[in-house]
């Protein structure tokens, strides 16, 4: 009976100093920083004119700071879903479609032609995205 109550008392301690160590690491870990990636988004529309908006973020991807934008400026957007990923169809009320007038919405990556689309372009602090009005026509 007496290494029972022995036992018992040690679990009893080892749960409360497990309980300890939690509270302790949770109070001192390091927290991440909001908007630690610094960014800029650039829309030129179909004149040429362009806005820029410059933002901090802790997003993964394009879309993210889009949405970020869109929430606390007057950037706005409008996509629909494809097998491709965000197919963006209006920036800032300004709609492109390529099937109509051949227009779309280009992604630039510091001034370079973007190789993903904005649900896959990865977010890098101090890069400079653009999207651009482009016609085919």
């Amino acid at each position: 009976m007496n290494k029972t109550k022995k036992r018992i008392a040690a679990l009893v301690l080892l749960a409360a100093l497990v309980v300890v160590f939690f509270l302790v690491y949770r109070h001192f870990s390091p927290r991440p920083q909001a908007g630690s990636k610094h960014v800029s988004v650039e829309v030129v529309d179909a004149e040429g004119a362009s806005k820029v908006y410059e933002t901090a973020t802790d997003a993964e991807f394009l879309s993210g700071v889009m949405d970020e934008l869109a929430a606390s400026t007057d950037f706005s957007y409008e996509g629909t879903d494809s097998e491709y990923g965000l197919m963006i169809t209006h920036v800032n009320g300004l709609r492109a479609d390529y099937v109509e007038d051949g227009a779309y919405w280009a992604i630039y990556v510091n001034g370079a032609y973007g190789e993903y689309g904005a649900d896959s372009q990865p977010v890098t602090d101090g890069d400079a995205y653009s999207f651009v009005y482009e016609s085919a026509n």
